[in-house]
């Protein structure tokens, strides 16, 4: 290793073992684990390295999978039935024929709660899957048996954070609990996916394998598919080849598939963007042979929210290569939907494949590259893959350029249209009107009622439009300028 990079790695650190399918015991101890060489709570985490590299073991098949409505829903105010069933056919929609967003996962434990279960499962799609998320609790498995929901989420906490501070138990005591609620499931014939809660600052070996090992031993005797989930509750997850356990994606994934015998399709992932690594976690999951990666519709997810369904779409696509049927408009349509039925809770207009200036350019420069070839200045062809042209914004630095982009765009379906650019006179008595704003102190961008009134000056053919577009209150008055 180059000498510059030495303060990488430090072999104190590593704890990684080679894979050897060894039965391992719970480890009990007197104080809980709690790395606080990682995790030293009054200084931002550290992320070591130990220098042990996991080679990638991706699925055959790969999937994405749904919180919208459990982890999802905890961050906002609560959606109606209609709502959820609305945004369950959508998701139908994108994932397509094949099923890619593979399943969806809901609470039970309001009256409404369950009336959505049973609207979305009446809808009779094979994907997503209808799923439930408890706690492990005999009371909260009762709720599951009584809706006949063939899957359910178990919330099976692996951290000492948790065991020890939170619940007040021994790893031991606490599995214990764990597997009765595991072991009623499957007496019912209920597939199981447990929920491993702060795997991240969690001890590998000395309780994650262990449980994990125990699930695998049920799985195979009940005949019945477990399902462990990583959840990665405070985004302290690393994608880094090379870093240490327990931050260590890859590690974690590789090591649960080869040391306790989890098949790649009883592996899923499930992040937090604490740290701004949710979707690459997610993908480096994919990668290192976990089948499903787990999101929610715009990331919305508790504190910073989860993996954004519409980035693991695009993400899927660029490691398969494919789309796979999945229909990518239904991405607009699912923004659509947020912006009309929750207007307080405004997306972010720079977000991804979402945002409501996702492929809009500010800098004239810009938009004179689009203009002589969109490819230059936009990521895809987001017209045919999301419905959402590209555009200009206008501001002080449009230009020339930016102003005709903007006008030949508005007037795309006009006769002649093709024949304005920078040097059109038009143009250019508008682009003078944009200067004067900012000459005279402005400080936000042009609007596009501003700008359909500027053109309405210069083309008239446009004045008869924005004519009834006032009258029909378009147009809000502040945006009516001479």
């Amino acid at each position: 290793m180059e000498e510059n990079m030495s303060w990488i790695i430090d072999e104190k650190k590593n704890v990684w073992r080679e894979p050897t399918g060894k039965k391992l015991d719970i480890q009990e101890r007197d104080e809980p684990e709690l790395f606080r060489d990682a995790f030293p709570y009054v200084e931002p985490p550290k992320v070591h390295f130990d220098g042990k590299i996991v080679p990638q073991n991706p699925p055959d098949n790969i999937y994405i999978t749904c919180t919208t409505f459990r982890d999802g829903q905890q961050a906002r105010p609560p959606y109606t039935v209609k709502q959820t069933v609305d945004l369950y056919k959508l998701m139908h929609k994108l994932g397509g024929p094949k099923g890619i967003i593979r399943k969806c996962e809901y609470f039970l434990y309001t009256q409404k709660d369950r009336d959505a279960v049973t609207k979305c499962l009446e809808e009779g799609c094979e994907f997503p899957k209808v799923t439930s998320w408890i706690r492990a609790r005999p009371d909260d498995f009762k709720l599951v048996k009584d809706m006949g929901i063939k899957e359910t989420g178990m919330l099976t906490s692996i951290s000492d954070y948790h065991i020890y501070k939170k619940f007040k138990k021994t790893r031991t005591k606490a599995i214990e609990g764990f597997l009765e609620v595991v072991d009623a499931a499957l007496a019912e014939g209920i597939e199981v996916r447990c929920h491993f809660e702060d795997i991240t600052r969690a001890d590998y070996y000395g309780c994650v394998v262990p449980f994990a090992q125990l699930l695998m031993d049920r799985s195979k005797e009940a005949k019945i598919p477990i399902t462990i989930r990583l959840c990665d509750t405070m985004g302290y997850g690393v994608p880094y080849a090379g870093a240490a356990l327990p931050r260590s994606v890859p590690k974690l994934i590789y090591g649960l598939h080869k040391e306790a015998g989890v098949p790649a399709s009883q592996l899923e992932w499930h992040g937090h963007n604490d740290f701004y690594k949710v979707l690459i976690n997610a993908s480096t999951a994919w990668l290192y042979g976990c089948m499903y990666a787990n999101g929610t519709l715009l990331g919305y997810g508790e504190r910073t929210g989860n993996t954004p369904i519409e980035g693991l779409v695009f993400e899927y696509a660029g490691l398969r290569g494919s789309l796979d049927g999945m229909d990518t408009k239904a991405i607009h349509e699912i923004a659509d939907y947020y912006q009309m039925q929750f207007p307080h809770q405004r997306i972010p207009t720079n977000m991804p494949f979402v945002g409501a200036h996702f492929n809009t350019t500010r800098a004239g420069i810009h938009a004179d590259g689009l203009i002589k070839n969109e490819e230059i200045y936009n990521i895809f062809d987001t017209t045919k893959l999301l419905d959402r042209p590209p555009a200009s914004a206008i501001t002080d630095k449009s230009g020339l350029a930016g102003v005709a982009y903007w006008v030949k765009s508005f007037l795309h379906d006009v006769e002649g249209v093709d024949k304005i650019d920078k040097r059109d006179d038009r143009v250019k008595k508008i682009a003078e009107w944009v200067d004067k704003q900012y000459a005279d102190g402005r400080t936000t961008s042009i609007s596009q009622q501003e700008m359909i009134e500027q053109i309405a000056k210069v083309f008239p053919k446009m004045a008869e439009e924005v004519t009834r577009l006032r009258r029909v209150g378009m147009f809000a008055p502040d945006a009516q300028l001479d």
